[in-house]
């Protein structure tokens, strides 16, 4: 059988520019669930070995990982490839092909989907994996393993000794997604991930459906290859990995579904499960303020449910209908309304900057950020996304000036800034804009004294007070890394001529 290693590459080449440093800074670390699902489907259905390395919390540099990756035996590695995080993909790759020169280097992952020519070029590739990976990494490593070659499976994507790239397309995405197990969390230390958000010290994260059926301007989900219609796992499924973890200590979970609450039905019989076991799990979810009621609320709370996200990304209905949003202020506020009415907080994301939005537009989604008094607001500056509507209107009317991202996929270097909207702002505006967003919601004295109060332990309190200090000192040419990142920002105008008021 082969010997697999499944790695999460490190983050210190990130991609970042439209998160102020707060945000990168305290934001943890979540488990790899990509990497963990693929393993713990080969532990299911494979006699396969598989190891899983995450490389991000402890923190291991590349000098480091050489000694740590050569101790290991394997014959395929595989690393999820994600284009913010490329050029560490790539550092990577060519750790495992020093320490191990004839080991099979696979990737998956968003970066491959978007670009699977400009990946399997680079020289320290040798296949890739399109598509949904479970299944198709299994008969590929079957492949392997019988000494045959795997460049006709689908989903797989190769070049043949005379230079010839083979791409046999998206592997076919299963509608019974409870075949395809769940993630094997028990391969790694479950006291290494926590977050900012997090009630526990120890969190995880869960997929409980994919797909989602919105079709906003700035998402690369209504025009992804990957994607077959919304698909649901069962509730027994679902209630079975919550007892799972808390098997293995974890008593909370992000729920990192798109759109969680796309079927009311599959929510109601989620919860009822999850009641009539009495597991005492606490979890929070993604929702479309569309797709919610008082009922629904009451139920999910009932049952756990700790928290809503909220994608209200602008303040007025104009702007609303630009972005594709299919809603409207007064149905933000209803369904915010609901959620605090049921006991549970609420976490709101904005953006800043995106098409046609002018000073007034950007006013108006601060002023709403505070009238919906969120527990928790996520601002961020819009950046036009490679696979996506958006970026695909700007490359046309030449707001975007060349296709920016295609150019990184080819030659991936680390000064390259994220492509923002630069119809009616500068970068420099954006960035001094987040910052007034940031502060101005905040710190507020009366945000203070309601959000301390719901505090429910030491280790939260301290992730909440070292985030408010952050906030206190946090300026818009601010680095996550310090000058440690490699990521270098265009020269900055000093000021900006754009007044955005705070009060």
């Amino acid at each position: 059988m082969a010997k697999v290693l499944l790695v999460n590459p490190p983050r210190f080449n990130e991609l970042i520019g439209k998160n102020p440093a707060i945000v990168e800074k305290h934001r943890g670390f979540n488990p790899p669930l990509g990497v963990l699902s693929l393993a713990g489907y080969l532990e299911a259905h494979s006699g396969h070995e598989v190891e899983v390395l995450d490389t991000q919390p402890p923190g291991w540099n590349y000098e480091e990982l050489k000694t740590i990756v050569g101790a290991r035996r394997f014959d395929v590695c595989g690393i999820t490839a994600m284009t913010f995080t490329l050029i560490d993909v790539i550092l990577m790759c060519r750790v495992v092909r020093q320490v191990a020169p004839h080991a099979k280097i696979v990737l998956g992952g968003p970066h491959v989907h978007l670009f699977p020519e400009e990946t399997i070029k680079l020289p320290e590739v040798d296949y890739l994996v399109q598509g949904e990976g479970e299944i198709v990494f299994k008969e590929f490593l079957d492949a392997i393993d019988s000494n045959k070659s795997p460049a006709a499976i689908a989903g797989v994507v190769s070049v043949q000794p005379d230079g010839r790239m083979i791409n046999n397309g998206i592997a076919p995405a299963t509608s019974d997604l409870d075949t395809l197990g769940m993630p094997a969390r028990h391969l790694l230390d479950v006291n290494m991930y926590t977050s900012l958000l997090g009630r526990d010290n120890v969190i995880t994260t869960m997929f409980t459906s994919r797909g989602c059926p919105y079709r906003c301007t700035f998402c690369d989900r209504p025009f992804s290859p990957v994607l077959s219609g919304f698909r649901w796992r069962s509730a027994a499924h679902i209630a079975d990995e919550i007892q799972q973890c808390l098997s293995l200590g974890i008593k909370e979970a992000f729920i990192y579904d798109d759109t969680f609450t796309v079927r009311k039905d599959r929510v109601h019989e989620l919860c009822d499960e999850i009641i009539k076991r009495g597991l005492k799990f606490r979890w929070d979810v993604r929702a479309h303020v569309n797709t919610v009621n008082q009922e629904l609320l009451d139920h999910m709370a009932a049952a756990g449910c700790d928290r809503i996200h909220y994608g209200v990304e602008c303040g007025n209905d104009r702007m609303m209908r630009v972005i594709r949003k299919n809603t409207t202020v007064d149905r933000v506020r209803q369904a915010v309304e609901w959620t605090k009415k049921s006991g549970m907080e609420v976490l709101a994301y904005f953006i800043i900057g995106q098409q046609t939005e002018t000073a007034e537009d950007i006013r108006d989604t601060m002023r709403l950020a505070k009238q919906l008094d969120p527990n928790y607001a996520h601002f961020t500056i819009f950046c036009p996304y490679p696979g996506t509507e958006i970026y695909a209107h700007g490359l046309k009317t030449g707001i975007i000036k060349s296709d920016v991202w295609r150019a990184f996929a080819l030659d991936p270097q680390p000064e390259y800034e994220l492509p923002v909207w630069e119809e009616n702002f500068t970068r420099q505006e954006l960035r001094e804009m987040l910052v007034k967003c940031y502060r101005s919601f905040y710190l507020r004295p009366g945000y203070i004294l309601r959000n301390v109060s719901r505090i429910r332990g030491a280790g939260e309190l301290g992730r909440k007070i070292r985030a408010g200090m952050s906030v206190l000192t946090m300026t818009p040419d601010q680095k996550v890394y310090g000058k440690g990142l490699r990521h270098k920002a265009r020269d900055l105008v000093p000021n900006s001529p754009i007044d955005v008021h705070t009060g």
